[in-house]
């Protein structure tokens, strides 16, 4: 089979990982929100919406299922949601969100990343400032005219729509994140994802191996089974 063969299968066993890591993300999205506003998607706007990521992400109806029913559960797990601020190498600003059971082993991790890679990890809220919090919502375009859809939506937080193809990206500001949810779903528009990120105000520009180190880093927070989002102003 030689060297072909080991090349597929090295990309193959990586789309695995990058699949199994969503499926994890998801389902402790999926935790968090059953704990915060119950098992009924109908009756919890934060479930409706990680049920539609898993589906983005084409996680298994049943594997959705069991994990409400595991979050259901009195004995499951609580994940508390935490921030973690830093600078990698060559000053780039990096923020991490976590989900963990267990903050005192999640923070120790992250601190060892940092440190391996060259970075620094700061005190929470030390960053904020350098990011803007926002809406993103990646959505089935069809036919529709972006025109007229703007229109629509900009009544309900729309600040900015960038088309790919047959998709769309709509950006809202973060606290518009849950009436613009809504409206999408009350409109019949699909929704592949939705998400709120930090988009930095400005990024820092480096030459390719600086962005090599600092790619090396980000890669190994999001690798952590308790990091749920990296973002960075690495340009």
């Amino acid at each position: 089979m030689g060297r072909i063969f080991e090349k597929r299968k090295h990309k193959m066993f990586a789309r695995y990982d990058r699949m199994a890591k969503a499926f994890t993300r998801i389902g402790k999205e999926i935790a968090i929100a059953v704990k915060q506003g119950g098992p009924h998607p109908e009756n919890n706007p934060r479930l409706r919406t990680a049920i539609q990521n898993a589906k983005g992400v084409n996680m298994p109806k049943d594997k959705v299922e069991n994990a409400i029913k595991k979050a259901s559960a009195k004995d499951s797990s609580n994940y508390e949601e935490v921030v973690y601020e830093g600078y990698g190498p060559h000053g780039v600003a990096i923020v991490v969100e976590a989900a963990t059971d267990n903050p005192t082993r999640t923070v120790a991790n992250i601190r060892m990343y940092f440190n391996r890679g060259g970075g620094t990890l700061g005190k929470t809220g030390s960053l904020d400032f350098l990011f803007d919090r926002k809406g993103v919502f990646k959505i089935a375009l069809g036919q529709r005219d972006t025109e007229s859809l703007e229109l629509d939506l900009i009544d309900f937080g729309l600040e900015d729509l960038a088309v790919d193809g047959q998709e769309a990206y709509i950006y809202t500001q973060f606290n518009d994140f849950g009436a613009m949810s809504k409206t999408l779903e009350e409109k019949g528009i699909e929704v592949i994802s939705a998400e709120k990120q930090r988009i930095p105000h400005t990024y820092t520009e480096l030459n390719e191996t600086q962005q090599e180190e600092v790619i090396k880093l980000i890669e190994s927070l999001e690798q952590d089974d308790d990091v749920q989002h990296v973002f960075h102003a690495l340009k």
